[in-house]
């Protein structure tokens, strides 16, 4: 049986946002993100992202974005880590007659937010917790879905959790009713040891191609100061990385 949706309620969820897309692969999903065809890792879990030497944002400059591919219940998937990039490309992703769905589990403030396009166009979204504004091309998609599922009163309106109610709860139901109209389902052992295929879709051409191409001159440096490091995806690790850039500026010759 399905996992669906609802459990992404849980705020400490370890992830940027999912993206779910249904008439296209998972491998053509990540290519639509801004991966390179052909351009996955060997799998890899959840824990070994970090292993892929993502550099962070710095001083407004975007960083590196990695999403884990899969498919479930009829959907495509993508987990973003970083710098990923569904928020801007949903529209891209949903053209040509493909359904494509964005979640991002901010928490209570700011919300969470959930976007659906279809056919290349930004059709509906909303704040959850926030359902009574709502905006796209048709805003009012999921209204008669909403209040079914008691996540807005009849005429619209917020149908606030009573105090006693925790705040999970109602995002649990707002989930509920896009797990049940989209038929959404992400697999519990994706953020556990489920080993996917990453890409790389946001970061520098070095990254975007597979192995960087200093990989093995910096891995034999770093063997001769004892560093080893879980070689996977051919990326170095970022803090080894800046400290091989640091050496090379102060002198080149210790780098070559």
């Amino acid at each position: 049986m399905p996992d669906g949706i609802t459990w992404l309620a849980a705020w400490d969820i370890p992830v940027e946002g999912v993206v779910f897309a249904r008439g296209i692969s998972a491998d053509e999903l990540a290519v639509r993100l801004g991966g390179v065809p052909g351009g996955a890792t060997e799998p890899v879990t959840d824990g070994e992202v970090e292993h892929l030497g993502m550099r962070g944002s710095s001083y407004g400059v975007r960083g590196d974005g990695v999403v884990r591919v899969g498919e479930d219940a009829g959907w495509a998937f993508a987990v973003e880590y970083g710098d990923s990039t569904g928020t801007e490309r949903l529209e891209e992703i949903a053209s040509g007659r493909v359904d494509a769905v964005h979640y991002l589990p901010m928490g209570a403030r700011p919300p969470a937010r959930f976007h659906y396009a279809k056919n290349g166009v930004l059709t509906c979204g909303f704040g959850v917790g926030e359902e009574h504004r709502r905006w796209g091309t048709e805003p009012d998609l999921l209204l008669p879905d909403l209040i079914a599922g008691k996540v807005l009163h009849p005429d619209g309106s917020q149908n606030f959790p009573p105090s006693s109610e925790h705040h999970m709860a109602y995002q649990e139901r707002s989930l509920g009713v896009l797990e049940q109209r989209f038929g959404l389902s992400l697999p519990r052992a994706v953020l556990g040891e489920a080993r996917l295929p990453a890409y790389a879709v946001r970061g520098t051409p070095a990254m975007r191609t597979g192995q960087e191409p200093d990989h093995e001159q910096i891995k034999a440096w770093a063997a001769t100061l004892g560093l080893t490091w879980n070689d996977t995806g051919g990326r170095v690790p970022s803090a080894i990385r800046e400290t091989w850039n640091h050496i090379a500026r102060q002198d080149p010759n210790e780098t070559s």
